[in-house]
């Protein structure tokens, strides 16, 4: 009898420790639930992630855009209204190609003791062997916007106006320069870079 005392005692002593760490475990996994339920389970964003938001004003404008697409535009994955653009056409274009004559252009003008300094370049849409022709042909070219300068008068040159009827007189005489020397004339446009009346 004596032994069944003893074995009682270890049982409930064994019993009572099974009960605390089960109701130790209980109370933490609900903890760990309540806390769950009022911190919403979502992990923090990224401060750097939200201050770049705020920034970008990206969050606000998927918002405005996914409440206010009434116009029947398409919603990209991204949450980013794409417009209804239309479609540009392939246009064959051909790039630009200029070409400067090095040093300045100085002449007098016809009936005036002032003389005009110019710098002038001129340009094509044509394959660049027209650039090619006219560095070339630099001499003779120079000497017909010489003498093509010297043909204008004060009044002639003064204004934007003036200007314009100038580079379209160089570009006809330096086309038709190029023809006689058996080449193609394809210059297409004459700029000034500088243009001093003195």
């Amino acid at each position: 009898m004596a032994e069944e005392v003893e074995e009682e005692p270890k049982k409930s002593n064994l019993l009572k420790i099974i009960i605390f760490v089960v109701a130790g475990l209980l109370l933490i996994v609900v903890g760990l639930g309540i806390g769950y339920m009022i911190f919403g389970g979502e992990p923090e964003p990224d401060p750097s992630a939200e201050v770049n938001q705020i920034i970008e004003g990206k969050e606000t404008e998927k918002k405005e855009k996914s409440e206010n697409n009434e116009e029947g535009e398409e919603v990209g994955e991204d949450g980013i209204i794409k417009k209804n653009v239309k479609a540009i056409p392939e246009v064959d274009s051909y790039e630009t190609t200029y070409f400067e004559f090095p040093g300045d252009f100085t002449t007098n003008l016809k009936g005036s003791r002032k003389f005009l300094q110019v710098s002038v370049g001129v340009s094509t849409q044509y394959d660049e062997k027209v650039m090619e022709v006219v560095d070339s042909h630099q001499l003779a070219l120079r000497s017909e916007i010489l003498s093509t300068i010297s043909d204008f008068t004060e009044e002639d040159i003064s204004g934007s106006d003036g200007k314009k009827k100038l580079s379209e007189r160089l570009m006809v005489v330096l086309n038709k320069k190029l023809e006689t020397l058996n080449e193609f004339p394809g210059i297409e446009d004459v700029y000034f870079t500088a243009f001093i009346l003195q």
